[in-house]
């Protein structure tokens, strides 16, 4: 296969953790004959460095021709970086809402595994871990109030500001669908998450999912409260499957569930629209604190690029290799800084990168 790959590698650990990632990429494309051109485009801090503004015109129809995209991380430390003395449409986090909402980028997939070679590294006890835990968080991204209408403004000397959180009910339904549609694929159950005792926004999210069930006869499915949810993430992990819930919900609750797998720095994500574009990145942030100090975990990054090969170029085979050799890369002892679970062998984010490319 022959495919193009858009390569932003943004700012802070982002071109380290990539780097790594595209040696993956390599080595699959070497294994099984493929042929990965990567085309790179800048994004987030680095792009208004050398632009002015954290995603230009021509760095999103590039995204557009490529058949998927691929980023490290973006921004900076928010309190000593001249990136967030800008005004907030040119700050480093307003790049990635543009590109989610140019491509169409409604669904974020992002799988929370416990590998059983990490179980000292979650905080749960071990009664809570049980065998361990598999879900994925199915959130809705390009609604909400990341996108609804915002504004500050001063009234009678005071100064005021609000956000408006807004859905339609295709909005809704689009993202409902793809979440049955991965639970038919796992364990058939879905956890639909909202706060419908106080918001209509979250009343007519449950109307929809209502509907959208019924065509899924053979998923069970449930209703759940935000505040419920997260308690329940730490109560009990076991009892989730696919986890469907909207744009706030869904970002916070992604978080959550990363550090009961052990870090964040193994958490990975797909962002896809309607077609087999996607973008896929870690979960994490940039961390600034540890750029360019080789400390970075760039496994969330290495298995973005799994899903990348599954999702949008259709190779399965390949994201399982991937996928095994960051299994046994965990199993023979390698361990990040991140990974506090008292084991293994220390290495940094290259010897890391290289660990898993000899065991594709």
């Amino acid at each position: 296969m022959n495919a193009q790959i858009a390569v932003i590698k943004g700012d802070g650990i982002g071109p380290e953790i990539v780097t790594e990632a595209l040696k993956i990429l390599d080595k699959v494309s070497e294994k099984f004959g493929h042929h990965f051109e990567y085309v790179p485009v800048l994004m987030g801090g680095c792009s208004i460095d050398a632009t002015g503004v954290p995603l230009t015109d021509e760095a999103i129809e590039t995204c557009k021709k490529s058949d998927a995209v691929l980023l490290g991380a973006i921004g900076g430390d928010t309190t000593t970086s001249p990136w967030y003395k800008l005004d907030p449409s040119l700050r480093p986090e307003a790049g990635l809402l543009k590109l989610r909402k140019a491509l169409g980028l409604f669904a974020n997939i992002r799988p929370a595994y416990l590998y059983k070679e990490l179980k000292a590294a979650c905080p749960l006890k071990d009664e809570i871990i049980g065998d361990g835990f598999d879900m994925v968080i199915m959130r809705e991204l390009t609604g909400g109030l990341y996108f609804g209408d915002r504004k500050t403004v001063q009234e009678n000397g005071v100064l005021k500001a609000y956000d408006s959180l807004t859905y339609d009910e295709n909005e809704i339904r689009r993202i409902a669908v793809k979440g049955f549609e991965t639970a038919m694929k796992r364990k058939k159950h879905v956890t639909s998450v909202d706060k419908a005792n106080v918001l209509d926004s979250s009343r007519l999210w449950r109307k929809v999912v209502d509907e959208v069930a019924k065509d899924y006869p053979e998923v069970t499915y449930e209703h759940m409260l935000v505040d419920n949810c997260a308690m329940q993430l730490v109560k009990d992990p076991r009892q989730f499957d696919v986890i469907l819930t909207e744009n706030m919900f869904g970002d916070i609750l992604s978080d959550e569930a990363s550090e009961v797998t052990g870090s964040i720095g193994m958490l990975s994500s797909a962002s896809l629209c309607e077609t087999s574009l996607g973008l896929y990145e870690p979960s994490h942030g940039s961390a600034p604190d540890i750029a360019g100090t080789d400390q970075a975990n760039p496994l969330a990054t290495i298995l973005s690029a799994a899903m990348l090969l599954r999702y949008s170029l259709n190779l399965d085979a390949e994201a399982d290799a991937v996928e095994a050799a960051v299994q046994k890369t965990l199993e023979d002892g390698y361990r990040t800084v991140d990974i506090q679970d008292g084991k293994g062998k220390l290495v940094g984010c290259k010897a890391m990168g290289d660990a898993v490319a000899e065991r594709i």
